[in-house]
């Protein structure tokens, strides 16, 4: 068990009887009243983000999620296919689990995949990933009315912001954290 006093962001506890990882904790202490904690968390097996406010002191059961590696096979639909790379397993999720997670999938590409319990619940990407750019309106010289940017289209449709003197078929690094240009590579 873990009490409001030790909840930090990033910690995995059972809320409402599903797991959940605190994306942001705020302890705030009312004047005449008692203390309470404001919590934001999101929940790993629907991916639903959502607010809760608790009692300064409450207990929560504290959950150790297993992580293995994998490798993105393929989508069908909205089921995306991973191959565990230790067991050769067959891992599906859907689209819900993966969240914004799906912009970033290309073949081959190497996470870790997040269980509970033996049940496959979410991925967590790499901190960079490298995509394709398939179109990109051309950047001319001068042309710095917008801040020097553009936006462009990768191989997964995520759009992205890129200097002007990237253009289509270019490979560029992505930050998966932000969604935003790192590096052309």
């Amino acid at each position: 068990m873990i009490s409001t006093g030790d909840l930090k962001k990033g910690v995995t506890i059972e809320f409402e009887g599903n797991p959940c990882t605190i994306l942001e904790w705020q302890h705030v202490k009312i004047g005449r009243g008692g203390a309470i904690v404001r919590l934001k968390l999101r929940n790993l097996r629907s991916g639903a983000i959502f607010d809760r406010t608790c009692d300064a002191g409450d207990k929560f059961k504290r959950l150790y999620l297993d992580r293995s590696t994998v490798t993105y096979q393929y989508n069908a639909d909205d089921l995306y296919h991973f191959m565990d790379t230790s067991t050769y397993d067959d891992i599906v999720l859907n689209e819900a689990q993966l969240g914004n997670a799906k912009d970033y999938l290309i073949d081959n590409l190497e996470l870790d995949i997040i269980r509970y319990n033996e049940e496959p619940i979410s991925v967590e990407l790499p901190e960079k990933v490298v995509l394709k750019i398939t179109y990109t309106e051309p950047g001319f010289k001068g042309d710095t009315a917008t801040g020097g940017t553009k936006p462009a289209t990768t191989e997964t449709g995520l759009v992205v912001q890129v200097p002007l003197f990237v253009s289509s078929e270019d490979s560029i690094r992505v930050n998966t954290s932000t969604g935003q240009y790192v590096e052309r590579v």
